[in-house]
This record gives C-alpha cells, sequence and structure tokens, in this order.
C-alpha cells in the first residue's frame, strides 16, 4: 500500500505540470490585466503602463513567463510557486496572493468538508433504503427529493434557504441562523459553547445548499449501484446459506455497492468546488469563492491561477484517496 501511495504521488507530479501549463496558458489568453488601468480617467501615461506591465511581468514572452510562475529565476523575488510566491497581483504591490489564499482556504475547506460528509453519509442511507425497498412509497419519495434537488440551481437554491432563514428569524424573534457572513471572529475570546453556538448558526444554511446537490446527485447512483448488487448471484447464494439480512446487506453488498459511488464521489469534488462559489457568494462568505469572485473582477491573473492551481491539487487528492479506498472495500484489489 505505502510503495503504490508514492508511486501514485509520483505519477500525479506530471498531472500537476501538465495543469498548470493548461491553467497558464487559459489564463494568460483570456485578457489584458492591464485592461482596467488604461481605461481610467484621466488616462495614466505610457511611462505608468510601462512600470505595471514591468512588474507583472507582461513584458516577457508567455514561456518565459510560465517559467518564472512555476520556478521565480529570474524575478524580483515576488514570484515562483517553488518559492512558494504566486506572483505579484493586479489589486496592489500591498496584496500578497499566497497569504490571501491560505487564509481564505481553511473558510472554504470547513464548509465544503462538513457538506461533504454529510451528503455522502445521507446519500448512502437513502440509496440503500431505496434499493431495499424499490417501488415503495419512501423510495418513489426519495426519489422525488433527489430529482428535485438535482433540477434546481445551486444560486437558486441558496437564494431560497438564506431567505428562509432570514423568515425563520423574524417568526420566532431572534437570530436563529446567520445568513450573511462566516462568523469568523464573532465569538473570538467567548467561551466554547457561544463559540461552536456561533459557528453553527453561520454554517448551518450554506452547508445544507451544499449538502442537498451532492446528496442529490450521490444517492441516486447509490440506489442504482445497490440494486445491482443485491442481484447478483453472490448475494443470493450468501441469503441461501442462511445468513441473516443484515449480514447481507452490511458485510457482502453494502461494500461492494460503495465502489461507485467512491468514484463517483471524488469525481464530484470539482462540482462542489464551483457550487461552493456560488453558495460563498450569496452567503457572503469570505472564502476561495469570494476570492475567485474577488481576482475575476479585477483581472488579476496570478490569482486565478492560483486558485485553479490549488483546486486541481484538491482534486488530484481527491481521486487519490479514492484509489486507496477501493482496496478497503473490494478484498479482490490488491495494491503490489
Amino acid at each position: 500500500m505505502l510503495v503504490y501511495t508514492v508511486r501514485r504521488i509520483l505519477g500525479a507530479i506530471p498531472v500537476l505540470v501538465l495543469a498548470s501549463l493548461l491553467t497558464f496558458v487559459m489564463i494568460d489568453v483570456s485578457g489584458d490585466p492591464l485592461a482596467e488601468l488604461r481605461m481610467q480617467t484621466p488616462a495614466p501615461t505610457e511611462e505608468v503602463i510601462q512600470q505595471e506591465s514591468e512588474r507583472l511581468y507582461l513584458d516577457r514572452s508567455m514561456p518565459e513567463r510560465y517559467w518564472l510562475w512555476i520556478t521565480g529565476v529570474g524575478g524580483n523575488g515576488d514570484i515562483g510557486l517553488l518559492q512558494g510566491e504566486f506572483g505579484p497581483s493586479t489589486q496592489g504591490q500591498q496584496y500578497e496572493i499566497g497569504p490571501a489564499i491560505a487564509e481564505r482556504l481553511w473558510t472554504t475547506l470547513r464548509l465544503v468538508g462538513i457538506a461533504m460528509m454529510l451528503a455522502l453519509g445521507l446519500a448512502i442511507i437513502a440509496g440503500c433504503v431505496s434499493a431495499m425497498r424499490q417501488y415503495s412509497k419512501l423510495d418513489y419519495t426519495l426519489t422525488f427529493i433527489g430529482f428535485l434537488c438535482l433540477a434546481m440551481p445551486t444560486f437558486w437554491l441558496a437564494g431560497i434557504v438564506q431567505a428562509s432563514g432570514v423568515e425563520l428569524n423574524q417568526l420566532v424573534g431572534g437570530q436563529v441562523f446567520n445568513t450573511i457572513g462566516d462568523g469568523r471572529y464573532n465569538a473570538e475570546g467567548q467561551p466554547l459553547w457561544d463559540q461552536f453556538a456561533n459557528a453553527f448558526a453561520h454554517m448551518a444554511l450554506p452547508t445544507l445548499v451544499l449538502m442537498l446537490t451532492s446528496f442529490a446527485q450521490w444517492s441516486r447512483y447509490q440506489r442504482t449501484s445497490m440494486l445491482e448488487v443485491l442481484n447478483s448471484d453472490y448475494v443470493r447464494l450468501a441469503r441461501a446459506k442462511g445468513l441473516r439480512n443484515k449480514t447481507v446487506i452490511r458485510r457482502h453488498a453494502l461494500r461492494t455497492a460503495l465502489i461507485p459511488l467512491t468514484t463517483v464521489f471524488a469525481l464530484g469534488v470539482a462540482g462542489i468546488i464551483d457550487g461552493a462559489i456560488l453558495t460563498e457568494t450569496v452567503f457572503q462568505w469570505r472564502g476561495l469563492g469570494d476570492f475567485f469572485i474577488t481576482a475575476v473582477e479585477n483581472n488579476d491573473s496570478y490569482a486565478l491561477m492560483g486558485w485553479l492551481l490549488l483546486s486541481g491539487v484538491l482534486v488530484i487528492l481527491a481521486n487519490l484517496i479514492a484509489d486507496l479506498l477501493y482496496g478497503v472495500l473490494d478484498p479482490r484489489i490488491r495494491y503490489e
């Protein structure tokens, strides 16, 4: 297992290099980082534009800029991923992209992580129950809920949930849910219970939005996979031997049925990160979603490249974890 893990990590390096190259090229050809500066009134002088162009390394060729972005060799100490620098920002010399990403990362990870774990747990339960009670009223109900959540766009669902939270607060005459902000600094220095209550009040609604969008898709995959396994020969044989139904489901059917869901879960990381952008925008969270929107508005190419590369790393890590889980779920898989 250790050898396989190391081999998979080493195999991810070329993927990251290719991802960084594609990211750089796409962002580089998408627009002019100095477009907003050129449109200012009064118009800046050519000297100002030239200085800003040199600061952002736009006076160099694309291959040279890519080399600078990766290595930092030949730069001014503010660029080079291998040196921990993401590059200069169009938002000013005082704005450092690396620390900004690090500050926002935990805000997004706690939202996305909790939402994914809740969605995965509920999807497994709902999928298994639907499969074991196929065509029952409960199955139809869970199917309706799943398709309903699938049909709702993330931004629309987030708006509905936010409005419902506001109405609930007005109904009870108190602040049950906070519908704006992530509340990171609201309870600093307060007792542990107050900090927990503050975190719950701010996280409940955005977590619910991300959970529902992922749960809807994953539960359908789990139901389909579970139905296929329940109708397999080895499950029929286990029941014919007199094993209890709970034992058959837990030891034989469920483990095999989780394998396709593991794949879908890994691939769904990119989708839930995209959903976090919209959710954080609606609930005004200062996470990576807000970082991405701000970078787009300011045409901050190096910030966008850093965000996209970080997203790629998270997707690669999720797929690595999924590969390792295959061996746990299916004893026939061996890593040698």
